[in-house]
């Protein structure tokens, strides 16, 4: 089997220019030849490709396309080719992007040719040679020779990959994040400093809402660990048909070794259920919103909390109500809930509106959705895959 040149950087480095998931090698010069045959014999009908050329110089380099080749004798329209530099002469990833600037004749598909960008603006295997030929002068793509590759047209190398999960992570994030210690102490002092409005209440009160293994509780144990400095698992928390969280709970939130309590609690609820009289009933919803049921409540799908039930709190001050709902959504079922419970969802969201009480909605389980996020959390505000979930 072919075995990449690429550095483990440096194929990182081309899937985050490409965005798409995965490389399969299809064409290595120095196994397979420098060939034009042998390149279109290995490289036709193969879907988005990437050509790569290593020089002595130092540079890696190449072109993308997402049109197929298949030997057609004629130039492909493709709006989203561009040709790189991956790196320079350092040891380091230089990166260099240059887009198509006439799709028109972004590539050309041609059997006696190997790969072609624009109208020889840079052309691979010249002649069935270890060489490029490169012509700055075109109107296909605006760039420079020296700082494509250094002038130095004779390849040590040439590979050609299959490009597989095109589009899946974007080159400019959906939402901006800053992923460093700094803004993330930052972050965690915003919140510990943050002051209600109003006097009367010292703590805001936020209500966790969501179906049976949304992952209500586990969200709690982590915001609670990550406050605390160590693993913490307060609220029971699993994976079972039904809710394992059986009563109201209201968490103080505590910061630190000196467990400074911090400005929010958490309440957390019975899980949602699709079938009426099982799971967290809207009912009890109106009365969780209206701070007229007190903690360690246990629910009662078949009978709801009523006025003149023992413990029912009958005049609830501000800070008993609650002041912020939280939908916590399995970002990996957004897509499948049951109808039923999708109503439920819209239940409480127009009691909470009725009740003026703002509302959020928390992924989770984002790992699940995108398997470059599962490998590296970072990738979550570039994944298309999330994005979608989000805009749900």
């Amino acid at each position: 089997m072919a075995q990449s040149r690429l550095t483990k950087t440096e194929r990182k480095a081309l899937l985050d220019i490409l965005g798409c998931q995965h490389l399969s090698l299809l064409y290595k010069a120095s196994l397979h030849t420098y060939n034009v045959n042998a390149f279109h014999y290995k490289c036709n009908s193969q879907g988005p490709t990437v050509v790569v050329g290593y020089n002595a110089s130092g540079y890696i380099f190449g072109g993308f396309t997402e049109q197929s080749y298949a030997s057609a004798g004629r130039y492909l329209f493709d709006n989203n080719a561009f040709l790189f530099r991956l790196k320079g002469k350092g040891q380091e990833p230089s990166i260099l992007k240059f887009p198509v600037k006439n799709a028109v004749e972004a590539v050309l598909d041609n059997s006696a040719y190997g790969p072609t960008f624009g109208a020889n603006t840079l052309v691979f295997l010249s002649e069935s040679k270890n060489s490029v030929t490169t012509d700055a002068n075109t109107n296909s793509y605006t760039l420079s020779a020296e700082d494509l590759h250094g002038n130095d047209q004779v390849l040590l190398e040439c590979e050609v990959y299959r490009v597989e999960g095109l589009s899946s992570i974007l080159e400019k994030p959906w939402r901006e994040m800053t992923w460093t210690a700094k803004k993330r102490e930052a972050l965690m002092k915003e919140i510990r400093t943050y002051k209600p409005c109003l006097g009367a209440v010292p703590q805001c009160r936020v209500l966790l809402v969501g179906p049976v293994g949304a992952g209500k509780s586990s969200f709690f144990n982590s915001v609670n660990s990550t406050f605390r400095g160590y693993v913490s698992s307060q609220a029971a928390a699993g994976s079972d048909s039904t809710s394992l969280t059986k009563q109201y709970r209201t968490y103080h939130l505590k910061s630190g070794s000196d467990r400074a309590p911090l400005p929010i609690i958490f309440c957390d609820t019975m899980g949602l259920e699709a079938q009426p009289n099982t799971g967290l009933d809207i009912e009890d919803v109106r009365s969780i919103l209206e701070g007229h049921i007190p903690d360690r409540y246990s629910f009662n799908p078949s009978c709801v909390m009523s006025p003149n039930m023992p413990n029912y709190i009958k005049c609830p001050s501000p800070k008993d109500r609650i002041h912020c709902v939280a939908f916590i959504i399995d970002g990996s079922k957004v897509e499948i809930l049951p109808e039923k419970l999708e109503e439920k969802l819209k239940d409480i969201r127009r009691k909470a509106n009725s009740s003026g009480v703002p509302q959020l909605v928390i992924l989770t389980k984002v790992d699940q959705i995108c398997p470059i996020v599962e490998e590296d959390i970072s990738y979550v505000y570039k994944s298309m895959a999330v994005q979608k979930q989000v805009n749900c």
